[in-house]
């Protein structure tokens, strides 16, 4: 039982039914602007928004709030090559040799294949770990709960601050993502669990023609 002087009253302002209904939909509205884009500028992003990005990102509810992430933001132009020449070497397993035809097939309409340029030219590259341990400076180690889970949620609440800061992003997930690792000289408690490229999008860009799924499609209320 936590101790009661542990507990801080709940910063909590409710809003009005109709102020509700339209923070909702002009969120929805802005939300449903955000595509994956894989043609970006190399315009230089301030750092305080990628700061108050991954601050808000750590804001994220976690297992027993144990927070188990590390974000490493990679502007070196050094890093993001070696990081592309590795994950391009994995891509190029994966679209040749790893992949089934019907994963290939459903690539396809998005036009993706082993070549990620973006990877150089963005930027920021964003480089999510995972921690199913977290290890204090004097070498204890604490078991993380829900991590997965956890570092999901807080890498969509990332995605989210970045697009309402107005950047794009795409999240990349080479696999394995070992190199991630060695490259960022990461220890081996951490995991690597997405790429995510950031920055604006090139002029003139273009992004499949995809259409997301109606609301009956992916809810049921009962």
């Amino acid at each position: 039982m936590a101790k009661a002087d542990a507990f801080i009253p709940l910063d909590f302002s409710p809003l009005e039914e109709q102020a509700m209904q339209h923070q909702a939909e002009s969120f929805y509205l802005q939300m449903s602007k955000r595509r994956s884009v894989r043609e970006f500028s190399d315009q230089p992003i301030p750092t305080s928004v990628l700061e108050y990005a991954l601050l808000t990102a750590g804001a994220a509810p976690s297992g027993a709030n144990m927070q188990p992430w590390h974000f490493v933001v990679v502007q070196s132009p050094e890093i993001k090559k070696s990081i592309r020449l590795a994950a391009e070497k994995e891509e190029r397993e994966l679209y040749e040799h790893r992949a089934s035809d019907e994963w290939l097939d459903a690539l396809a309409p998005l036009g993706t294949d082993a070549n990620k340029p973006f990877l150089e030219t963005a930027p920021a590259l964003i480089a999510i770990f995972s921690k199913k341990v977290t290890i204090d400076e004097d070498g204890t180690r604490h078991k993380n709960y829900y991590t997965s889970e956890s570092v999901g949620i807080a890498t969509g609440m990332l995605i989210t601050a970045l697009h309402q800061a107005g950047l794009a992003t795409l999240t990349h997930t080479p696999s394995p993502m070992k190199f991630l690792t060695d490259i960022l000289e990461r220890p081996n408690h951490e995991r690597p669990f997405l790429l995510l490229v950031v920055g604006y999008p090139e002029e003139g860009a273009t992004v499949p023609d995809i259409q997301r799924l109606p609301l009956n499609k992916i809810a049921t209320f009962k």
